[in-house]
């Protein structure tokens, strides 16, 4: 039996060190890896092929660099994406007016892409409250002024991660330019995602 293929871009963006790899790591391959990163030169591409009824969605993932040396090279990833995660660090006030930043470049050059305002590290929030520097107020009112939702997340422990993911499935297929083509492969039958770096530093 065949199914229908679709293919959709999603774009992380954000401050470096603001936990877009840990997140990507956590809904794709369900795990939190321990100690630090090194930091993502370029860009990381993930694929995540989803069986929705009887089509298949594929989201193709990247994971952009987020220091702000390669901010050249993160507008071509962004691109023709049809959803963003515009991520920050509740624990790094920095890290919000740069999530500010990529918005911004968002709505000036991918109008039709959407938005999504994601806060990281709420585990460490949890464990101590001192360590907040960004209000649930005001980035929540920030999203509502964009017109994105908002999600305070947790790669640790997979508090919101899956939500981020899932909503922008429901929100791809209505918006302009969605495409869906004909295929005679059953791609619900790959469970497994693939993992590609483009200029990653391993």
């Amino acid at each position: 039996m065949s199914a229908m293929r679709v293919d959709a871009k999603v774009v992380m963006l954000g401050k470096e060190s603001v936990g877009k790899t840990s997140l990507v790591e956590r809904y794709v391959h369900h795990r939190f890896l321990v100690g630090p990163y090194q930091n993502t030169i370029g860009a990381a591409f993930v694929a995540k092929p989803i069986q929705v009824g009887e089509k298949v969605i594929t989201l193709g993932i990247w994971d952009t660099a987020g220091s702000e040396r390669y901010e050249a090279m993160s507008r071509i990833y962004y691109r023709g994406a049809r959803a963003a995660l515009v991520c920050y660090d509740m624990t790094d006030s920095s890290s919000f007016q740069r999530a500010r930043f990529w918005v911004k470049e968002l709505q000036n050059c991918e109008e039709h892409c959407k938005i999504y305002l994601c806060g990281t590290k709420s585990d460490v929030i949890e464990g101590d409250r001192s360590q907040r520097q960004i209000d649930h107020h005001d980035a929540q009112d920030f999203a509502d002024e964009i017109g994105a939702l908002h999600f305070e997340t947790s790669s640790k422990t997979g508090n919101n991660v899956g939500d981020c993911y899932e909503y922008k499935l429901l929100n791809i297929k209505s918006l302009p330019g969605f495409s869906a083509e004909e295929t005679g492969v059953d791609l619900g039958q790959k469970k497994d995602s693939y993992f590609y770096s483009c200029c990653h530093n391993n």
